[in-house]
C-alpha cells in the first residue's frame, strides 16, 4: 500500500477504512460521522483523512475531527502488522472517539 493512501474494506459486515500514513497503518469506520459518506475515497495527509464531501478532517490516531463540519469522532481500530498483513481488530478495545 502506497504511502498517504486510503482503502476501503468490510470486515465481519463493518465498513474498515485502512490507511499508510507517514509509513505508518491506521484503521477507522469508512464512513465520515457528519456527512455517511467513504472515507477511504478522500485525500490522505500528514496523519489525517479528509472527507472528500464536505472537506472535515479527521485525526487518525484518535478519530477526532480537526476541521468542521463534522463534530463527532468516527471510530478507531487497532491495527497490528504480521509479514506483508494489515490485521484491524474490530473488537478489542475499539476507540469510540
Amino acid at each position: 500500500m502506497a504511502d498517504e493512501s486510503a482503502l476501503g474494506v468490510e470486515i465481519d459486515g463493518q465498513p474498515v477504512c485502512v490507511v499508510r500514513s507517514g509509513g505508518r497503518f491506521y484503521a477507522v469506520r469508512d464512513e465520515c460521522s457528519h456527512a455517511e459518506v467513504m472515507l477511504s475515497e478522500g485525500e490522505v495527509e500528514n496523519g489525517l483523512i479528509e472527507c472528500w464531501l464536505h472537506g472535515s478532517q479527521f485525526d487518525l490516531t484518535t478519530g477526532e475531527p480537526t476541521s468542521l463540519p463534522a463534530i463527532e469522532p468516527v471510530p478507531t481500530y487497532p491495527v497490528t502488522i504480521d509479514g506483508d498483513d494489515v490485521l484491524v481488530d474490530l473488537h478489542t478495545n475499539p476507540k469510540r472517539g
